[in-house]
């Protein structure tokens, strides 16, 4: 298998956590572990589909873990990895930088920030 080439590093950390919907599930899992119906409640914007392929694709880069609970209904919990906990300060900047940009262009991040825990 031939070695795979990026002109920059910053490619790199795109191809695995590029996207619309990675870091946003990222910075949700920053806060403790989460069922997949919570995800989906934090994001109301995504699709079953979507949510479920992210997650895999995030497990696949070893950035999350899921986890399977022997129970019925089963239960799955999904959490950051060792690795994924390396992100912590990328998300944190992504998140600084947005909140600066929503003042910038909007004045008050509030006027169009959902409240969650994440925008306090």
């Amino acid at each position: 298998m031939e070695k795979k080439k990026y002109n920059i590093s910053v490619e790199a950390t795109l191809e695995v956590i590029g996207g619309k919907w990675k870091c946003v599930i990222l910075c949700h899992l920053t806060h403790g572990k989460k069922r997949t119906s919570d995800l989906k409640r934090l994001m109301p914007g995504i699709t079953q589909k979507m949510l479920t392929q992210q997650l895999r694709e995030l497990e696949d880069d070893g950035i999350i873990n899921r986890i399977v609970y022997n129970e019925v209904p089963p239960k799955v919990e999904y959490e950051l990895t060792t690795y994924g906990w390396t992100l912590k300060p990328t998300l944190d900047s992504l998140c600084s930088w947005g909140e600066h940009h929503i003042v910038k262009e909007y004045g008050d991040k509030f006027a169009v920030l959902e409240d969650s825990i994440l925008n306090r």
